[in-house]
């Protein structure tokens, strides 16, 4: 298998470099912490390990070295595509290089013998209630499948420098199944149908889940499957799925239970519910005007969200100071294949106005849009029209970020996760002395 042969090359000399770093600088401050960062979530202090993707304030999110657009160019593509191979993609978080045409085709090779989903899996999809949250269904799909899991079934006989060998099965495993079952919710919650998906060996990741999906007779959406899956596919270690695959993991619980997990925080409001906020936004605004309004209706209605105690869905980040890469990425894809699309010209439009509102406001800052103010609206053209499913699709994504990090982190012996927590006296103690004059 090539991605085990790779990495299986790379890691005496990775060990080594944190072996040096654990044993020779371990005293070296990276960071310093004050009580606003502990009491506020714990934002930007500097305490994890990824060299998958890393958020730059001034380029957006760079994935093994290289920008979204680097990316997009860089990554062997799909026959007849634009879009690159989503196993190129994984290929890179995973080895760390830009692979060959061959070698992206060897991933989806692999995906592609992975595939089928063992029958009991659909059996529990269809007992639950109709009206299951899909996340919820996805969630219990993967926990299902721990019951395959290699590193779960290895783990008293194999020696901690070869954990990330079982990682890695269980990874391609999981990351192969990941958008059959999402597919069979999709088409089972909302469609009533219950057929099982056929993964075809002869088409790509992006290409199989277009078909598996089968929501339009529009052309383009396996495009788009491709481009949004490497779009969400990581956003360093910090997001709430990236950390909770990490901190799970660290206990050791393998990539499914761990990947269970991610789901779940992924599943929360503030974390993989924005996209359909912002799409739902969008159609507030179309059905109040009729249509794409004037710059001066949106202004002055984008001025009345604000002031009337709500904030405008996708705008703003907490790192970036420039419009998200992401979303300069699919409204490039959309432009060049739906220009005339009235929420995409209504998107563009709000793309113009509304960070100049916020300026104005001066509250934001980065009032640019993240990738969340356009990613519904895509999907929302192709016809996939079910807000509630959004989710699955970015934990489809994320999947393959959050795997890589977690094969990463076992082969790299990572520890067990645990911070040290204080009590709130502790701290206002130590705001008393730190108000004490100097002796």
């Amino acid at each position: 298998m090539i991605l085990h042969e790779k990495l299986s090359a790379q890691l005496p000399a990775w060990r080594e470099r944190i072996k040096s770093l654990a044993k020779e600088h371990a005293e070296v401050v990276v960071d310093h912490v004050n009580i606003g960062q502990i009491v506020g979530g714990m934002r930007d202090i500097k305490s994890l390990l990824s060299d998958v993707s890393f958020v730059d304030p001034a380029h957006g999110i760079i994935f093994r070295g290289l920008t979204i657009p680097e990316l997009l160019k860089a990554l062997p593509k799909a026959r007849a595509s634009k879009m690159p191979l989503v196993g190129g993609l994984y290929y890179l978080l995973m080895i760390g290089e830009v692979p060959t045409k061959e070698q992206a085709l060897e991933v989806e090779a692999e995906w592609a013998k992975r595939a089928i989903v063992p029958d009991y899996v659909y059996k529990m999809l269809k007992t639950m209630p109709k009206e299951t949250h899909p996340m919820t269904l996805f969630s219990q799909a993967v926990l299902a499948l721990q019951n395959g899991s290699a590193f779960a079934a290895k783990y008293h006989s194999m020696k901690k420098d070869v954990y990330w060998e079982a990682a890695l099965e269980d990874s391609l495993d999981l990351t192969a199944k990941l958008p059959v079952i999402a597919a069979y919710i999709y088409r089972m919650k909302y469609y009533g149908e219950t057929s099982k998906p056929k993964y075809n060996p002869k088409l790509d990741y992006g290409a199989n889940f277009s078909k598996m999906m089968k929501v339009s007779d529009k052309k383009g959406y396996s495009e788009l499957a491709r481009l949004y899956f490497i779009l969400h596919s990581d956003h360093e270690a910090g997001n709430v799925s990236a950390h909770t695959m990490h901190l799970v993991g660290s206990a050791l619980s393998d990539p499914y239970l761990s990947f269970s997990a991610s789901l779940n925080g992924l599943a929360g409001p503030l974390h993989g519910l924005a996209n359909q906020e912002c799409l739902g936004w969008l159609l507030e605004v179309h059905k109040k005007f009729g249509g794409v309004p004037s710059r001066d209706d949106l202004y002055k209605f984008a001025w009345d969200t604000l002031n009337g105690g709500h904030v405008i869905p996708g705008y703003g980040h907490a790192v970036l100071r420039v419009p998200d890469p992401r979303y300069m990425a699919q409204m490039e894809f959309a432009k060049k294949r739906f220009p005339d699309d009235e929420l995409l010209r209504l998107a563009d439009l709000v793309f113009d106005v509304v960070p100049a509102v916020l300026k104005e406001q001066g509250k934001a800052k980065n009032p640019a849009p993240n990738v969340d103010a356009i990613s519904g609206t895509l999907q929302y053209y192709y016809g996939v029209r079910e807000f509630d499913f959004y989710t699955v699709l970015f934990g489809v994504g994320r999947a393959l970020g959050v795997t890589a990090n977690y094969v990463w982190a076992r082969a790299l012996g990572m520890p067990i996760e645990r911070p040290k927590s204080l009590t709130t006296k502790m701290l206002e103690d130590v705001v008393a002395k730190a108000a004490q004059p100097a002796a």
